[in-house]
């Protein structure tokens, strides 16, 4: 498929496991985010999300069957000022103290790395998006000689075209090791209603490999945000 093109969000059937995903994007008159997490060992899928006061908390299921916590529990959105901070990590509040600092996105990346979870080194993705104007950054930060020793870091800068939204994810598909996400993100389609938008991304990802999501539409005018949840652990 051609990341360029406009793609329709049931496109999201083409892959059976994206592993963790950011999308964002505008309509006419709203800003559209999603995060959503899927996973294959019993660690990963003991999981789900749920609001803390503005943000999104991911926690365990069952906290009896937690391994490693320390890649699975994590802040993957939070409002950060005008911005709305969306990440697979705990890069969140990085970019968060960063912006509070008076700097950047990219300052505050710049001294993160991928994730030291060997033979994957899965990549570490962000969003970062401008409430006021619509304006999003994307970010990847990916393992680039195989061995866990060099990092790439890759960023993206968007002015908002009503109607679509990016697309980038950690996985370029499933294997053993994983192979990290190839090129610049996907360009996708944004449909005005927020239930289609919803449920078209819950509905094409795989059944089998999902576990969560997070949807938002931001009114441009008005700043009210429209919010869904969706987790596979609790019969969604």
């Amino acid at each position: 498929m051609n990341k360029s093109a406009i793609n329709d969000l049931g496109f999201l059937t083409s892959n059976r496991y994206w592993g963790r995903g950011i999308l964002i994007g505008t309509t006419a008159d709203k800003i559209a985010v999603a995060y959503f997490i899927m996973g294959r060992s019993e660690n990963s899928r003991n999981r789900y999300f749920f609001m803390e006061d503005t943000n999104i908390v991911i926690a365990p299921f069952d906290e009896s069957k937690v391994e490693d916590p320390s890649l699975i529990i994590y802040y993957p959105i939070r409002l950060c000022g005008t911005n709305l901070i969306v990440t697979n990590g705990d890069q969140t509040d990085t970019i968060c103290e960063y912006i509070k600092a008076g700097l950047t996105f990219e300052d505050a990346l710049r001294t993160r790395n991928f994730e030291p979870d060997g033979p994957n080194f899965t990549p570490r993705i962000s969003g970062l998006v401008d409430c006021v104007n619509g304006d999003y950054k994307l970010s990847i930060l990916k393992n680039i000689d195989g061995a866990g020793e060099r990092c790439g870091r890759y960023f993206y800068e968007y002015e908002p075209v009503d109607g679509t939204g990016r697309f980038i994810h950690t996985y370029e598909s499933d294997g053993n090791p994983l192979p990290s996400f190839e090129g610049e993100p996907w360009t996708v389609s944004i449909p005005d209603d927020f239930s289609t938008f919803t449920n078209t991304i819950w509905t094409s990802l795989d059944d089998d490999n999902k576990i969560s999501l997070c949807t938002m539409f931001i009114d441009r005018e008005s700043k009210d945000f429209d919010i869904r949840i969706l987790n596979k652990r609790m019969g969604d």
